[in-house]
């Protein structure tokens, strides 16, 4: 995919973003700000305050090697619906990337990590509104391992399942594996992380990343079958209602991906959602198109807004 410029700056929490202090906001902001993980290490997030006081706050998960700027459009629908939003990257990805990739340290539970980082200040910025968490593929993947998920009201994922390439959907099961058998190996040992931008695939991750995604890929459990037990009780432990949404046009996730991954969660209520794209008036769906600024009136008002706290 291609990179979206991140606008690198730190801004102070402006007066009027209040959200639960009673004051209404002065108009619709977006907000850039550099939070510190717990190792110190600086992540770009991206704050959208709604114009009035908001009913509610919604983190933004994305997708695998997904700069933030591409939830943008939906994180102003968001805010225009009385939300405050925060998209950010991961470590290592757009505004969360200093210096050379090769020395980004890390794996995806660091990503985790980071992720529990955001949450956190959304939660105290929330002062006590619901949050709904709403994950896009890797997302929703992620949200047993991150700090305090469990202070999530709902959890959303749209197009999440689980890598397993043999369950990949037929466009892309083939070129999968390739990448994971052929291609990811010579190419972590050569350039000391994954120049996915240069061969147009994936996009550029940290080597750590990389390399555990890649045997997450490689089994039929995926993440489960290779971190075991404990990453099952993970899934297990989440108790949060949880709704999936997933399209029949998915170029990425079958709908054996999804089932798997979602099974998982054993321990909530689930809602599973599959549309095809004509369920919606739509020629195209895929993996990505959900977050797109056409989908509002299809996808956003029809699915996520009756989800969203009233």
């Amino acid at each position: 995919m291609q990179s979206i410029p991140f606008e690198k700056r730190s801004t102070p929490l402006p007066r009027h973003a209040r959200a639960g202090g009673g004051e209404p906001w002065a108009m619709a902001t977006r907000e850039t700000e550099m939070l510190q993980a717990e190792d110190g290490y600086e992540l770009g997030t991206s704050w959208y305050y709604p114009e009035r006081l908001a009913r509610g706050a919604v983190l933004l998960a994305p997708a695998m090697a997904v700069p933030q700027l591409y939830y943008d459009a939906f994180a102003r629908w968001l805010a225009d619906r009385g939300f405050l939003a925060v998209t950010f990257d991961y470590r290592g990805i757009g505004g969360s990337l200093h210096g050379k990739l090769r020395d980004v340290g890390g794996d995806l539970f660091t990503w985790a990590r980071d992720t529990g980082t955001v949450l956190s200040v959304l939660r105290q910025r929330a002062k006590g509104l619901p949050i709904t968490w709403i994950g896009h593929s890797l997302g929703g993947q992620l949200v047993p391992f991150v700090p305090g998920h469990e202070h999530a009201q709902r959890i959303v994922t749209i197009a999440t399942g689980t890598g397993y390439w043999r369950h990949n959907a037929r466009p892309t099961r083939l070129r999968a594996g390739l990448l994971w058998h052929a291609i990811v190996p010579p190419l972590l040992a050569a350039y000391g992380y994954f120049p996915g931008k240069r061969f147009n695939m994936v996009g550029d991750l940290p080597h750590g990343v990389m390399k555990q995604w890649r045997s997450w890929c490689m089994h039929p459990e995926y993440l489960v079958g290779i971190e075991g037990d404990a990453a099952r009780q993970r899934f297990a432990s989440v108790t949060v209602p949880l709704t999936s949404i997933s399209f029949t046009d998915d170029e990425m996730m079958s709908s054996r991906n999804t089932e798997i991954l979602h099974a998982f969660y054993t321990g909530t209520r689930r809602e599973m959602v599959r549309l095809t794209p004509g369920d919606v008036g739509l020629p195209r769906i895929g993996h990505f198109g959900f977050f797109r600024r056409n989908m509002k009136d299809a996808l956003w008002n029809r699915l996520i807004a009756p989800l969203l706290p009233s």
